[in-house]
């Protein structure tokens, strides 16, 4: 593609701290090639901005408000959960797609977000191909769940994965200093509905025999109740009190969600919640300590202010690679991070077909959970440690971190037909 034409940007599923770090990635790299590419507008409430025609025009923004991106959470533009169903089931909302695409030139699809992206991305790939309109689709990977394959983790999971085990450490050495005549067991509900990425990195708390977390439930080992109140009394016993990392997708053998509400989101995922308190009502049942609980809910994910600046760099590079993949020709694919051989850590952008990672999932490996089943390994804390490495600390005035807050002016509507999603 040489024409000069515009780009579409989209946030798409949960935000995370870094997320618009891409955004400032794709933006700053689409403005260095002005010859190529015209204007980039974004969604409003991601891909139901361009459902809608509610397009923000980026090119009004200053150089310093989309460098300010990179120190402020949560998603500029707005982002949603709406899931496009296959082109089959729902053929209108992908037309309506190449419909706003062709009324303002927009011939680069930039959509950052999850798996369910992916699908999406490769979905609008595909039936641009068929509806013969020129457009070039890359996905920008995102997610705090860190699983998306044929990447060596995913931006957004690293400032997720430091928040856990700075909170794990902090909130444990609060329950030792008090457990002779208080609380005894704390317990702490992480995301993560299938992988245990996120209660993995609670592991890294722990630097010595002793330390916390003393019990850390995955979605990949099936609970146990008699063996997770055995292992809760043999800690108090040990060491004066017991740390719990629970995964909110801890699931029975036949899986079965122990926090499942009974509802479902606009994916047709489980609505996840009440975890933590289940086990703390276990655990007051069957052992009668004293205990506390929290969810970490929306907090471990728009922890901007103490976010990993390896997670920082790694959100900016595949926002930027996506641009420079796009303005090479390339189309239904994503950025990924590869990770280099040897003791020191290094990294670099490599490439994956967007038919290899839409919808798949990929889970802790077997070798990075104890033999227990309560504890990551010395594999896993290799993996893990460098992802939360360096600190990003954004400015700081009268005591509050500042972040940007964008215009997001619209841009004008040029066709007549509306359309309403939901």
């Amino acid at each position: 593609m040489t024409a000069k034409a515009n780009a579409f940007y989209a946030q798409s599923g949960g935000v995370t701290s870094v997320i618009n770090a891409s955004a400032c990635g794709v933006i700053e790299t689409a403005r260095a090639h002005r010859d190529r590419i015209g204007k980039v507008f974004a969604g409003r409430n991601g891909i139901i901005g361009a459902l809608e025609e509610d397009l923000i025009d980026t090119n009004r923004e200053s150089a310093s408000a989309i460098r300010g991106l990179m120190q402020t959470p949560a998603g500029a533009f707005g982002s949603c959960r709406h899931k496009l169903k296959s082109v089959s089931d729902n053929r209108a909302e992908y037309e309506r797609l190449i419909e706003v695409f062709r009324a303002h030139d927009i011939r680069y699809f930039f959509y950052n977000g999850g798996g369910d992206s992916a699908d999406t991305c490769l979905k609008v790939s595909q039936l641009s191909q068929t509806l013969d309109y020129p457009l070039q689709a890359i996905h920008v990977p995102k997610t705090i769940d860190n699983d998306l394959p044929l990447t060596d983790n995913c931006p957004g999971f690293g400032s997720v994965a430091k928040y856990v085990a700075i909170s794990t450490r902090e909130a444990a050495l609060d329950v030792a200093s008090m457990c002779s005549s208080s609380t005894k067991v704390f317990i702490l509900e992480v995301m993560g509905r299938h992988a245990g990425w996120i209660a993995a990195a609670a592991g890294l708390a722990a630097e010595q025999e002793g330390d916390a977390p003393h019990c850390i439930l995955f979605p990949e080992i099936a609970f146990d109740r008699k063996k997770f109140l055995a292992r809760v009394k043999r800690s108090v016993k040990r060491y004066g009190y017991c740390v719990v990392v629970a995964s909110e997708g801890t699931q029975t053998a036949d899986g079965q969600f122990l926090s499942d509400a009974g509802t479902r989101d606009a994916f047709g995922h489980a609505q996840l919640g009440g975890l933590a308190p289940a086990l703390a009502g276990m655990v007051k049942d069957e052992l009668g300590y004293k205990y506390h609980w929290a969810v970490a809910d929306y907090l471990q994910r728009s922890a901007r202010h103490i976010a990993s600046q390896t997670d920082l760099d790694q959100a900016y590079a595949v926002g930027k690679a996506a641009v420079e993949f796009a303005l090479a020709g390339k189309n239904a694919v994503m950025p990924c991070i590869v990770r280099g051989k040897g003791k020191r850590y290094r990294w670099t952008v490599g490439e994956a077909p967007l038919a290899d990672v839409a919808n798949v999932e990929k889970m802790m490996p077997r070798d990075f959970i104890s033999r227990d089943g309560f504890a990551i390994t010395d594999k896993a804390r290799d993996y893990l440690a460098p992802l939360i490495a360096g600190e990003a600390y954004p400015a700081y005035r009268k005591g509050l971190p500042q972040y940007v807050r964008l215009k997001n002016t619209p841009v004008p509507r040029k066709l007549k037909k509306r359309f309403r999603v939901g």
